[in-house]
């Protein structure tokens, strides 16, 4: 957590420099203030207060000096490790693993250009307004004052969505703030170019009106309405113990080889869950991170034999959506813990 908004911050001089040579021009061409204090440092980037020579309140997001390079040194790294990997273990599919480290490399390279964010704010901004869609907004991008590595946009005031206090910040609830946000972004698999794919507590706010702000456009997703049907219907079939259900989705989401027996492929899901189910909880806090203990370690045997014979892998459009799928399982719990994500009345999911 501290990665996405807490680590230590540059020297407001290399801010200021990175600035004008990215706009090509002096700073006080374009603002008439920048806040020295920056009001988040992420991994990437760092983003400080501004105000536009033209008066408007803004958020200036500036890229870190060097983040590209590191990204590229650091993933060749573990690329060519992960290579070596495939080659030592005699039924490792290959690609499985450096599919899965060239697919990281591209999106975050993909974080790093500031002009794709831009377009993507715009594009979602654009479903927003096309769809009539005023309970959640997007910023704002100045482009005169944007670049590469440099982003200008509509400064937006509120709280996280599962801020302890949001309640007491904004005359609207935020259960149900939650739950129009959700039904927002499930409009957008279908009705958007894009999808917001990193959708943490840091990057919804809840506006004083009781409105959401979506910010951060770095990681976006795209998805076929065909895919998103067979993901759906994964994610049911898994919350309904429905092994049938998960085995049709994952051949039909290209997890698996394409010739694949399902009935079997079903049956392996089902074992693999059912020895998770069998696991104790003294299993399970008995393993130090070096030792595990043999049920552990047969469930991980078990696990790895499954995907090994079915030939498993997570495609990218899958795990973004995994992992936005765990980010609001997480709110709702926090939010409204009797919700359940499939089957509220409040959450209309477009499949």
């Amino acid at each position: 957590e501290q990665l996405l908004d807490q680590t230590t911050p540059i020297p407001f001089d290399t801010i200021k420099k990175i600035i004008s040579k990215d706009l090509k021009q002096p700073i006080s061409r374009v603002f008439s203030h920048i806040e020295q204090q920056p009001l988040a440092s992420a991994s990437i980037a760092q983003v400080h207060a501004a105000t536009l020579v033209t008066g408007e309140k803004v958020v200036l997001k500036v890229q870190k000096p060097g983040v590209q390079a590191i990204i590229t040194a650091d993933l060749n790294t573990v690329y060519v490790l992960v290579r070596l990997l495939e080659f030592m273990l005699p039924n490792t599919d290959r690609d499985a693993l450096a599919g899965i480290v060239s697919e990281m490399y591209q999106a975050m390279i993909d974080e790093c250009d500031f002009i794709k964010e831009a377009q993507h704010i715009k594009a979602f901004r654009n479903f927003l307004d096309t769809s009539n869609i005023n309970t959640v907004v997007a910023p704002k991008v100045y482009e005169r004052a944007s670049g590469l590595h440099v982003l200008t946009m509509e400064r937006f005031y509120g709280c996280a969505l599962t801020d302890e206090d949001a309640s007491e910040k904004s005359q609207g609830d935020p259960a149900k703030a939650l739950f129009e946000a959700l039904n927002v972004w499930f409009a957008s698999l279908m009705n958007c170019e894009i999808f917001h794919a990193d959708l943490h507590s840091g990057n919804m706010m809840l506006f004083e009106d009781g409105r959401v702000g979506f910010i951060d456009f770095g990681m976006v997703g795209r998805v076929s309405p065909q895919t998103w049907q067979a993901m759906f219907s994964l994610f049911k079939g898994l919350s309904e113990q429905n092994y049938a259900l998960v085995a049709d989705a994952m051949l039909a989401v290209g997890m698996t080889r394409k010739n694949i027996d399902k009935l079997q492929l079903s049956r392996d899901i089902e074992h693999v869950f059912l020895s998770m189910n069998n696991l104790s909880n003294e299993d399970l806090m008995a393993n130090d991170g070096l030792n595990v203990t043999p049920a552990v370690n047969d469930v991980i045997n078990t696990l790895g034999e499954v995907a090994r014979n079915h030939g498993i892998r997570f495609p990218r459009s899958f795990t973004l959506l995994l992992k936005q799928f765990l980010y609001f399982d997480r709110y709702i719990q926090i939010l409204d813990p009797d919700a359940n994500l499939f089957d509220d009345e409040r959450i209309n999911i477009n499949v």
